[in-house]
């Protein structure tokens, strides 16, 4: 599949925002439907999942935590909903890192900004899988 980079958007999410909450609201508001994004800045804390066997096993790390990256993409699913899927490495202090998939449950130190990228000219859906319970990517 094939499409191009259409709008870029540009934000900064608010101390105590919820990360992933914040990129669904920036892509709903911003009218994404397909698209990449990344974001950069601090957490207070953070939730990383780990899928094994169905579901996801989260862990919980306490902050300060830089972000040392999370990126990710937008789809919708067969309902039109807006999916996010995204992963994230976390730094602390001492720069030890942990990364997996991005769960609710990080919040927002002083700042982080975020870059929404939309793609024009392709769909990307996600429909749910029986075997594997997730909402998997599917190329239309």
């Amino acid at each position: 599949m094939e499409g191009h980079c259409g709008k870029l958007f540009f934000s900064r999410l608010q101390e105590d925002d919820d990360v992933a909450e914040s990129i669904k609201k920036n892509a709903d508001e911003s009218g994404v439907k397909a698209g990449i994004f990344m974001l950069i800045g601090a957490l207070k804390c953070a939730v990383l999942g780990c899928y094994k066997e169905g579901e996801y096993v989260t862990t919980r790390l306490n902050g300060p935590l830089e972000v040392a990256s999370c990126m990710g993409n937008v789809a919708v699913d067969e309902k039109g909903e807006t999916i996010v899927h995204a992963h994230i490495v976390v730094s602390n202090e001492k720069g030890e890192a942990y990364g997996g998939h991005l769960m609710k449950g990080c919040h927002v130190g002083p700042t982080a900004e975020l870059v929404v990228v939309e793609a024009a000219g392709v769909h990307l859906r996600r429909r749910y899988d029986e075997k594997t319970k997730l909402k998997l990517l599917k190329l239309v």
